[in-house]
């Protein structure tokens, strides 16, 4: 028998480095050829790596959460004939499903420090003595020492349970028995939650976001009030025939109609390089949410699609985004961002903006409101657009024109198609 030690591969695209996210095995387990042994995520996607050999698993060279080297050793399998590894010493394997601590074997100066198993660390579990110790301040705890009372045997009516003076003073008074907390059976309890995977990627991206971008908003009514009617007409001819249509190809048409006047909106910002790119493609990037955390697949080419391809792109790519199986150009590209939490909306938003793209454009949720309409009061279907936009590149006054145009747009709808 040999050990075979697979090392973290090289994903392309530069990256020197990706975070594992999953064990899909564990040490014992017996493994075949091209079987999935953990999911690694890069800035842009996860991926998944295989098994080059059958065999056992003998030792894990990682926990989820930990940002591994390209090369780093990923995971030893003992296999039939010699393996690829001969290494007089060897690690003690580790099992990443047990939550002890886990002694590690020293390891041979001629072996890479990343090569080593990484055990779990012990959780810092309290004590029982910890847990039931009931709350006090120092001055009820020694009141209650010196009056003989056992605090483990009363009912604090505080904050939390929190035995006070008054407690004390019941007690004494004769009925024994502490009052009674009118708000019922205080929690204490607690949940640390290992911030790893997709949900890093998103908190370090929304970090830098905030961080180096000027983030200015615009908030802008409109009514769609005829576009709904349109929506309406066009799924009662061709929804059996085409699909049905939401409003996010409406919008997403009334974006590219709109990015034709307004070239400056659809670019990136370099801030390495100091350089503005503006492009003519209009690659939509649209936010999805997924049991993981928000994602952005990106629409490719939405200046050159029709409404029913376009509705056919948006229900692909979230289907994909939320099963994990987009692809790492179907995650990344984007030239502009169109966010949208549906009926769950609000009444505004202040979205971050994706960089290295300079605006981003919220939809909110479409509510009936009395207007007023050639001097009548009137019930209209009203929503607003929630917008930022990168200050060092977008003036205040073009990103207001901008919005004002998709608001023409889609408060007459015809004009979308001329």
């Amino acid at each position: 028998m040999g050990t075979h030690v697979i090392r973290m591969p090289d994903i392309g695209e530069g990256i020197a480095q990706v975070e594992l996210v999953e064990w899909f095995v564990k040490v014992g387990d017996t493994v075949s050829e091209d079987q999935v042994l953990a999911d690694v995520m890069t800035d842009k996607a996860t991926v998944e790596i295989p098994s080059s050999v059958a065999g056992t698993v003998v030792a894990l060279g990682g926990v989820p959460g930990e940002v591994m080297a390209v090369g780093a050793e990923l995971i030893r399998i003992e296999v039939q004939g010699t393996g690829n590894h001969h290494e007089a010493q060897t690690p003690v394997a580790v099992d990443a499903s047990d939550d002890a601590e886990v002694a590690v074997a020293p390891v041979p100066a001629s072996a890479p420090t990343n090569a080593v198993p990484v055990a779990r660390a012990a959780c810092n579990k309290p004590t029982a003595e910890a847990t039931s110790r009931p709350l006090a301040s120092p001055a009820v705890r020694q009141r209650a020492r010196d009056e003989g009372i056992d605090l483990a045997g009363l009912r604090g009516t505080g904050p939390a349970g929190r035995i006070r003076h008054a407690d004390l003073d019941a007690f004494l008074s004769g009925s024994r028995t502490a009052p009674q907390a009118t708000t019922g059976t205080p929690r204490i309890d607690e949940e640390r939650i290992p911030v790893i995977g997709l949900r890093r990627k998103i908190a370090q991206r929304m970090q830098e976001a905030t961080r180096q971008v000027a983030h200015f908003s615009y908030v802008e009514e409109i009514d769609v009030t005829a576009l709904l009617s349109l929506r309406a007409d066009l799924n009662t001819q061709f929804g059996e025939s085409r699909g049905k249509l939401t409003l996010l190809p409406l919008l997403i048409r009334a974006l590219v109609v709109a990015l034709r006047e307004f070239p400056q909106i659809n670019a990136h910002y370099d801030d390495q390089q100091q350089v503005i790119t503006r492009h003519g493609a209009v690659h939509m990037g649209i936010a999805t949410q997924s049991d993981n955390g928000l994602m952005v697949p990106v629409l490719r080419h939405a200046e050159a699609a029709d409404l029913w391809f376009t509705a056919g792109e948006i229900n692909r790519l979230a289907h994909a985004a939320r099963s994990g199986k987009a692809a790492r150009n179907e995650l990344s590209g984007s030239t502009i961002t169109l966010t949208s939490l549906g009926a769950l909306g609000g009444i505004a938003s202040t979205p971050v903006i994706n960089r290295p793209e300079v605006a981003i454009v919220g939809v909110n949720r479409v509510v009936e409101r009395p207007m007023v309409v050639n001097g009548q009061i009137a019930i209209r279907q009203m929503m607003n657009l929630s917008s930022s936009f990168d200050h060092r590149v977008v003036d205040g006054m073009d990103a207001a024109r901008f919005i004002q145009a998709v608001k023409r747009l889609l408060e007459q709808p015809a004009m979308l198609f001329v």
